[in-house]
């Protein structure tokens, strides 16, 4: 298990720590993940994120190879500005979500997942031998805070007011006390915040500073929860091998004005023909929680599956993203299979909240 550079800080504050995409980290602290959930809904937040890698990508070829790999198209950016965008495989289906940082004209720091990060690197190239390309893994090398709410920018002003007013969907490189930091208008709670890269050496420094701030500690708990409620995919859940984005209603993530991206023969395929099934969230009737893997019933025959569900803190009532028929549509009433007893769930637009 690798150990994020603020796991001292999580095991003092009595942190329950849990094996995530082969890092140890926090799922929740004692104040529990209904409160860390509704912190960031009303107030604002910590996530430590270090478990997310980063590859930083550089040379005069990198925006080439990021083009050839990734199906999003970053000629619709620029640098200072932030992309999601999707690596899929040979089939159509998504390898990876990432999140790409444009810092300069020859700098990337593209960010998969904890435990996609050598996939991602291998589909660019590797570390790149010649002079025109690198895409080196420096995950090891800093801390990843994400600062989410409501309150989040006013909190974080007195930190540091350049790192509070990084712009949403933008990235830039601020100083913090001597030290160089690198944030991005970016999230994954649906509310606004930033997530902030800080060398390992000085991060327990900023997480001291940010909790000074009033900026409330949230686990991994907390980030589900707040993910699933703005309808946001987890990877292995919502996408993962064998389904594609046009499944999960991430169509507009792909841009078929480009001329090539890895996978696009079979996912253009999957678009002429029509797709089997789609993503929808299901709103269930009650506060018991949906969970993963359960069937989807029409009218009592299993037509679906859950990928995520949980108890939604701000509704009070039972979520859940499904893979369901493509003809389901929003208001009809389907219902989720519990250990054996239907209950009935509403097909309903994301997000949740």
């Amino acid at each position: 298990m690798r150990s994020s550079p603020l796991e001292g800080r999580h095991r003092a504050l009595g942190a329950k720590m849990v094996p995530f995409g082969g890092w140890e980290m926090p799922l929740s602290y004692p104040s529990g993940t209904l409160a860390e959930h509704r912190s960031c809904r009303a107030g604002a937040v910590v996530f430590d994120v270090s478990h997310l890698g980063t590859l930083r990508a550089t040379g005069p070829d990198a925006y080439d190879r990021l083009q050839k790999a990734f199906t999003n198209d970053l000629a619709r950016i620029g640098p200072g500005r932030t992309q999601y965008t999707h690596l899929l495989d040979d089939d159509g289906s998504v390898v990876d979500d990432i999140i790409v940082w444009w810092l300069g004209d020859d700098r990337f720091d593209v960010m998969p997942n904890a435990s996609n990060t050598d996939r991602v690197r291998d589909a660019l190239g590797g570390s790149g031998a010649g002079a025109g390309f690198r895409a080196v893994d420096v995950t090891g090398s800093r801390a990843v805070l994400a600062v989410q709410g409501p309150e989040a920018r006013k909190r974080l002003a007195a930190v540091s007011p350049e790192a509070s007013a990084v712009p949403r969907n933008c990235v830039a490189a601020v100083e913090w006390e001597a030290t160089p930091l690198t944030v991005a208008g970016t999230g994954y709670t649906g509310e606004d915040g930033v997530e902030v890269a800080v060398p390992a050496e000085a991060a327990e420094r900023l997480w001291d500073a940010v909790a000074e701030a009033g900026i409330v500690p949230a686990g991994l708990g907390a980030r589900d929860t707040l993910r699933l409620e703005a309808g946001l995919p987890l990877h292995g859940h919502e996408l993962g091998p064998g389904i594609t984005p046009l499944q999960a209603g991430l169509g507009w993530v792909v841009r078929w004005d480009k001329p090539s991206f890895r996978g696009r023969e079979a996912l253009a395929a999957e678009r002429d023909r029509g797709i089997h099934r789609r993503l929808r969230g299901l709103r269930v009737e009650g506060r018991r929680p949906p969970r993963e893997g359960q069937a989807v019933l029409q009218d009592g025959e299993a037509v679906g599956e859950v990928t995520s569900g949980n108890f939604s803190p701000m509704l009070e009532t039972g979520i859940a993203l499904a893979f369901v028929p493509p003809d389901v549509d929003f208001g009809d009433e389907l219902a989720v299979d519990m250990r054996g007893t239907p209950i009935t769930a509403t097909v309903v637009k994301l997000p949740f909240v």
